[in-house]
């Protein structure tokens, strides 16, 4: 979920999702915005959220159950303007810092990819900054959040290619498995509607894989 800076509204797939599936089971809806996946991650316990659309991986499937992938996008890199790297290759190399959403599914892949490069996990507002400050070489995510941010770096650039891909499902904590086959049906259902593509579109998501 991203705050459109014109309207001050929140959008975004996730956003219009479980505002769907809120009105499909005539419950109020309260979304509740996390800075880093890890910070989303590690309340999957406390209580605080029911639902989570977030990236799955083997890690988070040990405190959570997740539906269908309901949108799959690419993990890649992006470098901001003058950067001497124009290739994924030319990042693994000794001295590059590679800046990562804090607990964000990308680092499992990154940790078995690069060997040299230094990770660095951030918050994804801060993210921007860090790379224009030089703090970081390099940005690693999904490229819809990359594309995000090269739009507010004059001329960064997001580079060709990808190393691995964010699959998007809804999660909800464990413990809670009565209430799987409805979550699982409305992914489903809102996938077979064209919910999904036509969220992806207004919120103008690009780096997707075709389901």
């Amino acid at each position: 979920m991203i705050k459109d800076p014109a309207s001050g509204e929140m959008k975004g797939v996730g956003y219009e999702l479980g505002k769907e599936l809120a009105r499909r089971m005539g419950v109020p809806y309260e979304p509740i915005v996390y800075q880093t996946p890890r910070l989303l991650v590690d309340d999957a316990t406390s209580g605080k959220w029911d639902v989570a659309f977030v990236a799955r991986d083997a890690n988070r499937e040990k405190i959570m159950n997740f539906t269908a992938v309901y949108l799959s996008l690419e993990q890649g890199y992006l470098v901001p303007a003058g950067s001497p790297i124009k290739t994924m290759a030319e990042v693994d190399r000794p001295g590059i810092r590679v800046g990562v959403p804090a607990g964000g599914a990308v680092i499992p892949p990154l940790k078995r990819t690069l060997k040299s490069a230094e990770l660095v996990e951030v918050g994804m507002p801060d993210a921007a900054d860090l790379v224009k400050s030089g703090k970081v070489d390099v940005f690693a995510a999904n490229k819809a959040n990359l594309f995000t941010i090269a739009d507010k770096l004059s001329g960064a650039q997001v580079l060709a290619g990808w190393f691995s891909v964010d699959e998007f499902a809804l999660g909800t904590p464990k413990g809670r498995e009565a209430g799987m086959a409805y979550v699982r049906k409305f992914i489903e259902t809102v996938k077979a509607e064209g919910m999904v593509k036509a969220a992806a579109q207004r919120a103008g998501v690009r780096g997707t894989i075709e389901e």
